[in-house]
């Protein structure tokens, strides 16, 4: 794990490294997730943080369940019944 340093300007802006951007594989105008904790101000990817997400739900969800299947199946149920109200 390489260190950086980078500075805070007046306005609450710092530049995340050219190396750092490259190795996330990050372009101009990306949306970030930030997170404070003890440790520090943590930054990732969207991506990275839906992966980190659904590793997290996956602990507590039986693996023969497929959630997105059940929610459109919710989903179009609650359509249908709110076809049928009018």
């Amino acid at each position: 794990m390489s260190v950086e340093k980078a500075q805070v300007s007046a306005n609450g802006r710092i530049v995340i490294p050219a190396t750092y951007r490259r190795a996330m594989g990050l372009k101009g105008g990306e949306i970030l997730t930030m997170s404070l904790d003890d440790e520090g101000l943590h930054i990732q990817t969207m991506r990275q943080a839906l992966l980190k997400s659904q590793a997290i739900v996956r602990k507590y969800v039986d693996p023969s369940r497929s959630l997105s299947d059940e929610l459109i199946a919710e989903r179009r149920l609650e359509f249908q019944r709110e076809q049928e109200r009018g």
